[in-house]
């Protein structure tokens, strides 16, 4: 598949953390790039963003305005397109009321965005999945899980790991079924780092402005894998024009599961005085239940204290050539950008 400048690749949720990434790595490949956005208000901050990661998009960049749970748009936004990398998906700051308000919207919004390209012609499409979708389908051993692994979306799960294997599951099913020409591929990254221009930014980021918070004494036993930003749009670009990828899953993780205790030592090694409220310590797992007694906030980690969820990155490094930054890297850009826009508490970078 061999792909060319003058070819337009739709990016759905230009104004999201990863989306804002996918559009300056298609823009700095010499792609010209359609996003939608919900409001056409969002493209000065769009542009501003993108300007600030170095991408000067000009007249290579356009916005269409279309909302997942509509039809409006979407046909105007797939027209002309060769490529369509869906990045768009809700993501609650907590449990909804009520689960299919997080459920419906992402599959019904993942099919609305296939339908279209299939009826536009668009060659391939790829859609942003998570490892919510392939790591909670068996209890967590030595073995890692892979793209061979499914969560299991009638297990006891919150609904936005629901949301993502159900989404994903459609996604393939309507490809296999109706898709015709369509081609399909999903990335499913983990947690998401990197660094940070705006304030839309990834959840994952949350952890990292806790850890400079002051609020912890230690690091509780959490285990998590971590990818940059950058590295996981560009497994979306290799994802698209690859001929390999077509049909394929891929992880998108810097590589194995790592510790918030690893974090938070990397983070103090990397920024020196700078990180000087992070914990150095790890907190044993009483310690930690004993505190969400009185802080309903730490109960939603409580199941997941010591367990370790083990990830392989293999096949998109050996199928598709990817080289991603290592955990530390990741973490520690995205706390130096916290920093610098000044959204720690610490502002001396010394």
């Amino acid at each position: 598949m061999s792909s060319t400048s003058t070819d337009t690749v739709l990016v759905t949720g230009g104004s999201g953390f990863l989306g804002g990434r996918v559009i300056a790595q298609a823009l700095s490949e010499g792609y010209r790039v359609r996003t939608t956005v919900r409001s056409l208000g969002r493209e000065p901050q769009v542009r501003e963003d993108l300007g600030a990661m170095g991408v000067n998009a000009g007249e290579r960049l356009a916005f269409v305005p279309a909302d997942l749970t509509a039809d409006e748009g979407w046909a105007e936004a797939v027209a002309g397109c060769r490529y369509v990398l869906h990045t768009a998906s809700p993501f609650p700051g907590g449990e909804p009321d009520h689960e299919d308000d997080l459920i419906v919207p992402a599959r019904e919004g993942t099919l609305r965005v296939l339908r279209a390209a299939r009826d536009a012609g668009v060659e391939r499409v790829v859609v942003t999945s998570s490892f919510a979708a392939v790591g909670y389908g068996r209890p967590a051993t030595e073995r890692p899980f892979t793209e061979d692994d499914w969560t299991d979306p009638d297990g006891d799960i919150p609904a936005y790991i629901r949301s993502k294997v159900l989404a994903e599951r459609a996604a393939w099913d309507f490809v296999e079924r109706e898709g015709d020409a369509l081609q399909l591929a999903t990335v499913a990254p983990v947690g998401i780092f990197g660094p940070v221009i705006g304030t839309d930014h990834s959840s994952s980021i949350n952890m990292i402005t806790g850890l400079f918070s002051g609020a912890m004494p230690g690091a509780p036993r959490l285990y998590f894998a971590v990818v940059d930003v950058r590295d996981a749009a560009d497994l979306h670009l290799k994802a698209m024009t690859d001929p390999r990828a077509a049909g394929e899953r891929f992880i998108a993780a810097a590589g194995d599961a790592v510790s918030l205790h690893h974090i938070a030592l990397a983070i103090r090694d990397r920024l020196g005085d700078a990180a000087g409220a992070v914990p150095a310590t790890e907190l044993p797992d009483e310690v930690v239940r004993k505190a969400a007694q009185a802080d309903p906030a730490l109960k939603g980690m409580l199941p997941n204290l010591g367990k370790v969820r083990h990830v392989s990155n293999d096949k998109a490094r050996t199928m598709l050539g990817w080289k991603p930054r290592s955990a530390d890297d990741a973490v520690s850009a995205t706390a130096e950008s916290l920093l610098e826009l000044g959204l720690l508490p610490v502002t001396d970078l010394r």
